[in-house]
């Protein structure tokens, strides 16, 4: 049988290690696959760079139009990433009738919905196994090892970057700039490091598993994102003291009334197996009704690991060139058909009708009457506490981090965990206690999610 013929487009670390890893590993491949793959063209602005790696048997352009426009080539393998260029040459290679495989979440995540409909009408398969979690194979999961399953929830660690900073600020007793200077000395977050720190990364990703999970559209621009810059070591310390480990996550949960959307830092029980997950390694929780939960870890990002994912959705493609397009696996598991109308049946929920747990850090004035003050309003709001801490005063004040101006004023820390509220409810509830004169700095709030 022919070989299927693969053109990449870029052949930076992923490129590289998907041409690497499917050269060594060659013979296996071709037999899964039932037939030869073969990348045969590479377009990368250095064709110099290109050529030293994939050598003389592969012809090398510097326009990825050619490789587009090339009869001979089966599938393009969009590796250049960002929403510009990488959309045009997407759609311009569903027009020219090819196959494509991307590992470009935030391309699928802002424009998903236009690329999948082109790619029906032309009857190719769009895969993009790589663009979640690295090597972990968590969209094959979801999309097909699951599909009996009405999920219920997805929550993840799917940003190497932060998780390793944390797990410094956590280990090392760091903070945050510090952890994330050491991340960029080793190669962990790049020099502009916003998309990672910012919650942005992940929340591409998380727009993806939702959209499979629960057959809705792929639509970023809902999603609540919050980064880990503002996180501080005293909070990492905290929560531990209360039993829990602090990581970003991205969750995504179906309820009565729609479904939940979410990229936050995350207090999770220590106990748990995903609050165990440390340096730049990713994990993803799926909570399925007849499987119940499952766990899927490993390595996020890299040249081999990403390669992994990248060449396994060649060999799907080459086992399915031939079918019937009507018969393949949708991108978002569900049929076109039965996808829920945005907005409509199962609308993302904005975050006031979010329900989950909270943790709370309050600065106040070391006096009589304080916490029966904050606990009245809370009460009063209907929010039900789950445990205190309180700091000695001599701990705070030794530790130099005294708000501006109030040098001098005995003050203490109040640690508060709420069970399950509606997060409009606490918004009501915040505002009362922020301005109370005995309330001396802005109220750190996060999440809370056990996961059972």
């Amino acid at each position: 049988m022919k070989p299927i013929q693969v053109g990449l487009l870029g052949i930076g670390t992923v490129g590289s290690g998907t041409f690497q890893v499917l050269s060594r590993n060659q013979e296996e491949i071709g037999r899964r696959a039932g037939r030869a793959i073969e990348i045969t063209m590479v377009a990368d602005l250095d064709t110099a760079r290109a050529r030293s790696i994939v050598g003389d048997g592969v012809r090398v352009v510097g326009d990825a139009r050619e490789v587009i426009a090339n009869p001979e080539i089966d599938v393009v393998v969009e590796l250049i990433g960002g929403y510009g260029i990488a959309r045009q040459l997407v759609m311009e290679a569903i027009g020219q009738g090819k196959h494509v495989v991307t590992a470009n979440k935030a391309l699928l995540a802002v424009h998903g919905t236009e690329i999948f409909r082109a790619a029906a009408a032309k009857g190719v398969i769009i895969a993009f196994e790589a663009a979640v979690a690295g090597g972990i194979p968590i969209i094959k999961a979801l999309r097909e090892g699951l599909t009996a399953n009405r999920i219920q929830w997805v929550a993840g660690i799917i940003n190497g970057t932060t998780n390793f900073i944390l797990s410094e600020m956590r280990d090392k007793g760091m903070d945050f700039a510090a952890a994330l200077k050491d991340a960029q000395r080793l190669g962990y977050a790049e020099a502009d490091p916003t998309f990672d720190i910012e919650g942005v990364d992940a929340a591409h990703k998380a727009t993806l598993i939702s959209a499979i999970a629960f057959g809705i559209p792929v639509q970023f621009d809902k999603c609540h994102v919050e980064g880990i810059t503002r996180l501080a070591s005293a909070d990492i310390r905290y929560a531990e003291q209360l039993g829990y480990r602090i990581k970003l996550l991205g969750i995504t949960r179906r309820t009565d009334k729609g479904v939940e959307l979410r990229v936050h830092p995350t207090l999770i029980p220590a106990r748990r197996l995903i609050a165990n997950v440390d340096g730049a390694m990713n994990a993803v929780v799926v909570q399925g009704d007849a499987v119940g939960a499952t766990l899927y870890y490993g390595k996020g990002a890299g040249s081999e690991p990403t390669a992994s994912a990248v060449i396994a959705d060649l060999v799907d493609i080459a086992r399915l060139d031939g079918a019937d397009p009507a018969h393949r696996v949708p991108p978002l598991a569900f049929q076109s058909s039965t996808l829920a109308a945005a907005g409509g049946d199962l609308p993302v929920l904005p975050m006031a009708e979010v329900v989950t747990g909270y943790y709370l850090r309050i600065r106040v004035v070391d006096e009589a009457g304080v916490l029966a003050r904050i606990t009245g309003i809370l009460a009063g709001a209907g929010i039900s506490i789950d445990a205190i801490l309180q700091r000695e005063a001599q701990e705070v004040v030794s530790e130099g981090t005294a708000p501006e101006g109030t040098q001098g004023i005995p003050q203490t820390d109040l640690i508060i965990l709420t069970h399950d509220t509606r997060e409009g409810d606490l918004d009501g509830a915040l505002a009362q206690i922020q301005p109370l004169p005995t309330v001396l700095a802005p109220i750190t709030r996060i999440r809370k999610e056990e996961l059972n």
